[in-house]
């Protein structure tokens, strides 16, 4: 079942209580940079091990995907550019330490797959199931196997862009992979989740992969492109047989 989130307007502006943020929780000061129009990366986030999250602009509202580090620099940066309406999380290991103060601080929604959820027992948290419309351009997608609410975000623009938090990561600049580790949720499921996105999509509607860690190996071009190659070329039965790393 399709969820459509009707959004109040009003919520789009930077809330008068926007709390600043204190400068001793910075871990990476660096500025967010634009990876592809409307889309900034955050530096990688020392809190959740090194995973990057996203600033995306969108009509219905600004989106911030995963949790950045809370610090001065980023706080400065989201208030620039108008405050954001949701927060999603797209899996248990980018929720971070600080989501009840940023949510807070933002007045934002939060948003996780169900399955996450309880792990925000005090925050205020919107779940989903299997998918999740935001507008008429963003949904979330679960994709069960990293973790047991992992979730892809896909944005109908300028081609097609998945967001594949740890569901799916770069192992070079122009190749993508699921990586199994001893940390992994149920591999299995997690290849058929695979198998659903590349039934799913095709190269008319899916051009970039932008991943929520490993993002050194994109080597500063910040995406996977012809994504629906990389995608579709996976051979999953060999990787059924692959132990964890």
């Amino acid at each position: 079942m399709t969820y459509i989130v009707k959004l109040d307007i009003s919520i789009f502006r930077m809330p008068q209580n926007f709390t600043k943020i204190n400068q001793a929780s910075s871990v990476n000061n660096k500025s967010p940079r634009l990876i592809l129009p409307g889309i900034f990366a955050f530096a990688p986030n020392r809190d959740t091990l090194g995973a990057t999250s996203y600033f995306i602009v969108n009509k219905i509202g600004n989106i911030l995907l995963d949790c950045p580090a809370w610090n001065e620099a980023n706080q400065e940066f989201i208030q620039a550019q108008g405050g954001v309406n949701s927060l999603i999380i797209t899996h248990r290991g980018s929720i971070g330490k600080s989501v009840m103060e940023m949510q807070k601080a933002l007045n934002c929604q939060v948003i996780v797959q169900e399955q996450e959820s309880y792990l925000l027992p005090e925050v205020e948290v919107t779940s989903f199931a299997n998918k999740m419309a935001i507008g008429e351009d963003l949904k979330l997608i679960w994709t069960c196997g990293h973790s047991p609410g992992s979730s892809c975000l896909y944005l109908l623009q300028q081609g097609g862009i998945l967001f594949t938090g740890r569901h799916l990561l770069p192992k070079s600049q122009t190749e993508i992979v699921p990586l199994r580790t001893a940390k992994t949720f149920h591999w299995g499921r997690q290849l058929n989740s695979i198998r659903m996105l590349c039934d799913r999509f095709d190269t008319d509607n899916l051009k970039y992969i932008l991943p929520g860690a490993n993002t050194g190996y994109l080597r500063g071009q910040g995406y996977i492109d012809n994504a629906y190659e990389q995608l579709s070329a996976l051979n999953l039965d060999e990787l059924l047989l692959k132990e964890a790393m």
